[in-house]
């Protein structure tokens, strides 16, 4: 796995990018290993929500379409609805994250991983997907839009 991230400074906040990589607008990443995508939250999509406290994943055996919502995360802030960069079948899910749900926002591109989903369609959903150069952008314009709120 690279360990080289592209990162962008808002304010005083350090966002990181994974390069190889696909993202989603809402802030999900989706890494594809032979025909299975993991899945998790961006580095900006976890810091911006705040402190995991609990990460419910849709069971293994689930089906989903691009779009359909597959986790649920509740922060000290928020409860967010994860919506899937993908479609496909849910293979695995990480046992992990039950016990140690911070694991989200301490290694959101590594053990912080939520689901591995076997892939039915992916030439379509990698159409509606961003490259790390591109998710670097739009997440540089979130947080900049996010700051301006405050």
């Amino acid at each position: 796995m690279p360990t080289e991230y592209l990162e962008t400074t808002v304010d005083k906040f350090v966002f990181k990018v994974r390069p190889g990589c696909w993202y989603s607008d809402p802030g999900v990443w989706v890494q594809v290993e032979n025909g299975l995508a993991r899945v998790g939250l961006t580095d900006y999509r976890q810091q911006s929500s705040g402190d995991v406290a609990f990460a419910e994943v849709q069971p293994v055996g689930t089906e989903l379409r691009q779009g359909d919502d597959f986790a649920q995360i509740e922060t000290i802030k928020v409860m967010i609805a994860v919506p899937s960069p993908v479609s496909g079948t849910i293979r695995e899910v990480n046992e992990a994250l039950i016990a140690s749900p911070e694991l989200i926002n301490q290694d959101p591109y590594g053990d912080g991983w939520l689901a591995l989903i076997e892939l039915s369609d992916w030439e379509a959903d990698r159409a509606n997907l961003l490259a790390a150069e591109q998710y670097l952008e739009v997440m540089r314009a979130q947080a900049e839009e996010e700051m301006q709120k405050r």
